[in-house]
């Protein structure tokens, strides 16, 4: 059955900037990029710890993301972090915004939301 998650696909409006923010502002390592003529499309392959990947996609004019914060689908990313206040400030100086800290009610975790350039909804959750 199943064992893990293998990678997160997401696809871009801006494939550069997104690249950038995922790869410069969070650090993400970048794999492998490819060009995929066919499709008219670029395919980037991050490292987000080994073993899971995340993967960047291009297509000519995709549609917008349905409206936040409930719609059906994919709801948001979360990655876990070691201390949320600390990424939380390291992400500030590279401009990016995070909403206030808060606690899990059921966990006690700390966590907290900011978005990608596409605004989809990224969850920093503490270990």
């Amino acid at each position: 059955m199943l064992e893990s998650i293998h990678h997160v696909a997401i696809i871009c409006s801006d494939y550069t900037r997104s690249k950038a923010f995922y790869s410069e502002i969070l650090g993400l390592k970048i794999i492998h990029e490819a060009y995929r003529e066919a499709r008219d499309s670029w395919k980037l392959d991050l490292e987000v710890s080994p073993g899971v990947q995340l993967e960047l996609f291009s297509f000519p004019s995709p549609p917008r993301r349905p409206s936040r914060p409930e719609a059906q689908g994919l709801r948001h990313l979360a990655f876990v972090v070691g201390d949320v206040e600390a990424v939380v400030a390291t992400l500030g100086t590279r401009g990016v915004e995070c909403e206030p800290i808060r606690v899990d009610e059921f966990t006690g975790k700390r966590f907290t939301f900011f978005a990608d350039p596409d605004d989809l909804p990224i969850e920093l959750y503490e270990r």
